[in-house]
C-alpha cells in the first residue's frame, strides 16, 4: 500500500515545495501539501500545528520543515501521526527521499583508532590523562602511549596504570624491547612494533602485539612472524607501514593490497600519520581516501598523530570518515550522500535557489525584515524596500539604510560577511545558522524543539547611569 505524506509549509514556501515535490515524480508516496497559515515555514510553532491541523490527518506520516522547532513525539501522539523533520532546505527534499526518507545511520563502524602521544615521556601523568581524555572525546578508541629515542621514561608503568584505572585501553609504542617489556608488565593492551625476532615479548600475557616487517618493506619477514604468532596462540595485528609521500608511499599501499592477498583473514592495522601529519594538505580529504583504503581491504585498525597545527582535528576527521565508509560499504555505495562531516571547505549543492526563484521569491516580501539568500551571482540582500545582489558585501552598505541603527547595521555587517565567505568558496548559508565547517570545528548540540535565544543584537540593552 502506498504511503500519505502530508508535507506542512508556511504561505511563502509553498509554491516552491510543490514544484520540489512535482519534479520528483514519480515518487513511492502520495504527497498533499498544508499550508498551516504562517508567512515563514521555519516560524511554525507547536501550539500552532496543535491549534490548526485538522483531525482526523489524512496521512500516513507528516513531514515537517527542517528548521521547525517542535517535539516531534507529542505532536504524533496528539494526532496519531507520525512527525519527521525533513531537510532544511526544500531543494534537499529528493536526497533526503533518496536515502529511505531518513539521515544516513552513522552509528556504526569497524575501525579501532589509536591515538598516539607522540611525547609522552616529557609529559607528567596529569597532562598525560588530560590528552587523553582528549583523544577519547575526539573519537580515539586506544590511547598509544609514544616512547621516544635515547629519552628516558621513568614514569612509563604509572602513565599505563592511571589510564587503565581511567578505562582506557592502552597500547606503548617503543623501538626499544625493556620499554615494551614495561609495558606489557604495567597492564597495557597493545604493543608497537614487534617483529619476528622480538615476538617473545608478547609471550604469556594478554598484550596483542602489532606486527611489523623486520626489514623495511620484506612482507616476507612480517608472513613469518603472522605464522609464529598463531603457532603459539598468540593474537597478532600486521602493520605493513605506510610511508610518506617521495619515500615509498605508492609501494607501501601496494604492500597492504599484497599481505590481504597473502593472509585473507589477518587482522591489520595502518599508520596513517605517515601522509596526514607529513603532507602540508588539509588532512580530512587525505584521512577519507587512507580509510576508504582500509574500508576496501577490511582493515580494522589505524594509528594516528594529532601533533602539527593543521591536523588539530584528525582524530574527528577519522571517527568521521569510518562511519561513512562503514556506510557505503554496507548499502554497496559510493561514499556519497552521507552528510556533509567530511565536507569543510566546500559543499556539493551550496546554493538551494537560483537567482530567479530569490527575486520570486523577493517580490512576495512586504515586510521591512532583511532576507539574506546565495546564489551563483553573489550574496542576495532583501525586504520590501528593495533587493540587491553583490559578491562583494561591503559594497552594500549603503544601500540598506542602517546607518542611524548601529545594532542592525552590526547584525547586517556580521551576516553579510558570513554569507560572503560561504558563497566565495561555495558553502551552504543560511541566515542565522552558523557555517556548517563540518568535522572541522566542534558544533553545540541543539535543541530542536525551541527557538534560540535572541541574539546579542536584539537584547534589551542595560541602562548605563
Amino acid at each position: 500500500m502506498t504511503d500519505r505524506l502530508l508535507f506542512l509549509t508556511g504561505r511563502l514556501a509553498r509554491a516552491r515545495l510543490e514544484k520540489v515535490l512535482q519534479s520528483m515524480a514519480p515518487t513511492p508516496f502520495e504527497w498533499a501539501v498544508l499550508d498551516v497559515g504562517v508567512k515563514v515555514a521555519a516560524l511554525m510553532t507547536e501550539p500552532i500545528l496543535m491549534s490548526r491541523l485538522p483531525r482526523p490527518l489524512d496521512a500516513d506520516r507528516v513531514i515537517l520543515p527542517g528548521r521547525c522547532r517542535a517535539d516531534l513525539d507529542r505532536l504524533a501522539s496528539a494526532f496519531g501521526v507520525p512527525f519527521e523533520r525533513g531537510p532544511d532546505e526544500l531543494k534537499d527534499l529528493p536526497a533526503y527521499f533518496g536515502k529511505r526518507g531518513a539521515p544516513p545511520d552513522l552509528s556504526r563502524h569497524a575501525l579501532r583508532i589509536f591515538a598516539e602521544i607522540v611525547d609522552a615521556p616529557n609529559l607528567d601523568l596529569d597532562a598525560i590523562v588530560a590528552r587523553a581524555e582528549a583523544l577519547k572525546a575526539a573519537g580515539a578508541d586506544v590511547i598509544d602511549v609514544g616512547c621516544l629515542p635515547d629519552t628516558p621514561f621513568p614514569h612509563l608503568e604509572d602513565t599505563v596504570l592511571s589510564l587503565k584505572e581511567r578505562g582506557f585501553s592502552v597500547s606503548v609504542d617503543s623501538v626499544e624491547a625493556d620499554e615494551l617489556r614495561r609495558g606489557c608488565r604495567a597492564g597495557a593492551d597493545f604493543l608497537l612494533s614487534l617483529t619476528e625476532h622480538t615476538l617473545d615479548i608478547a609471550d604469556a600475557t594478554s598484550a596483542i602485539p602489532i606486527l611489523v616487517p623486520s626489514a623495511h618493506g620484506d612482507l616476507d619477514s612480517l608472513c613469518r612472524a603472522a605464522e609464529e604468532a598463531e603457532r603459539r596462540g598468540v593474537r597478532a595485528i600486521l602493520d605493513p607501514v605506510l610511508d610518506p609521500i617521495h619515500f615509498g608511499f605508492a609501494d607501501s599501499l601496494a604492500r597492504y593490497r599484497d599481505l590481504r592477498v597473502r593472509l585473507p583473514e589477518a587482522e591489520m592495522l595502518m599508520g596513517t600519520g605517515n601522509l596526514t601529519e607529513l603532507t602540508d594538505a588539509d588532512s580530512v580529504g587525505i584521512t577519507a581516501v587512507l580509510l576508504g583504503v582500509c574500508s576496501e581491504l577490511a582493515i580494522g585498525n589505524v594509528l594516528t598523530v594529532q601533533v602539527s597545527p593543521h591536523t588539530r582535528r584528525t582524530i574527528a576527521e577519522h571517527d568521521a570518515a569510518r562511519r561513512i565508509m562503514y556506510a557505503a560499504k554496507a548499502d554497496g555505495a559510493l561514499p556519497k550522500g552521507y552528510g556533509r562531516t567530511l565536507l569543510q571547505i566546500h559543499d556539493r549543492s551550496p546554493f538551494p535557489n537560483t537567482s530567479a526563484e530569490i527575486i520570486e521569491l523577493a517580490a512576495e516580501v512586504k515586510d521591512a525584515n532583511f532576507r539574506i539568500e546565495t546564489a551563483e551571482d553573489g550574496v542576495h540582500v532583501y525586504n520590501r524596500a528593495g533587493h540587491h545582489v553583490a559578491a562583494d558585501t561591503f559594497s552594500l552598505f549603503d544601500k540598506l539604510k542602517v546607518e542611524k541603527d548601529g545594532p542592525h547595521a552590526f547584525y547586517l555587517g556580521a551576516e553579510l560577511m558570513k554569507a560572503e565567505i560561504a558563497y566565495r568558496l561555495g558553502k551552504r548559508y543560511a541566515q542565522d545558522e552558523p557555517l556548517d565547517w563540518g568535522c572541522a570545528t566542534d558544533r553545540p548540540a541543539e535543541d530542536r524543539t525551541r527557538f534560540r535565544a535572541a541574539g546579542h543584537t536584539l537584547r534589551p540593552r542595560e541602562l548605563k547611569d
